[in-house]
């Protein structure tokens, strides 16, 4: 059986260093390739600002999903396989009265 990865706790600071390495390289690969500064620059800026809103949307994303696992947590299924206290409409009926009545 394969060991399992090690992976980065926080995913997201990875993808985020890897956009920034590429920022810096691409220009770097630019001017020594030829292209004159000013467009290296238009570049570097250009991937800044996808690097960011990548960022931005991978945050947002992981916080959805906390939000969905700690809603998900709260829920617990009883012996029957079903879903909180009244999810059939438990309890007793007095009277000898059905849920539709």
């Amino acid at each position: 059986m394969p060991a399992p990865s090690k992976r980065s706790p926080d995913s997201v600071s990875d993808v985020v260093r890897w956009g920034a390495f590429g920022c810096a390289l691409v220009p770097f690969v630019l001017i020594v390739s030829g292209t004159p500064v000013a467009g290296a620059a238009g570049a570097a800026a250009g991937l800044a600002a996808v690097t960011c809103a990548c960022r931005a949307l991978l945050r947002q994303s992981e916080r959805s999903a906390a939000r969905v696992r700690v809603r998900e947590a709260g829920r617990h299924r009883d012996r029957t396989g079903h879903m909180g206290a009244g999810a059939q409409g438990g309890g007793q009926y007095w009277e000898r009265r059905t849920p539709v009545d």
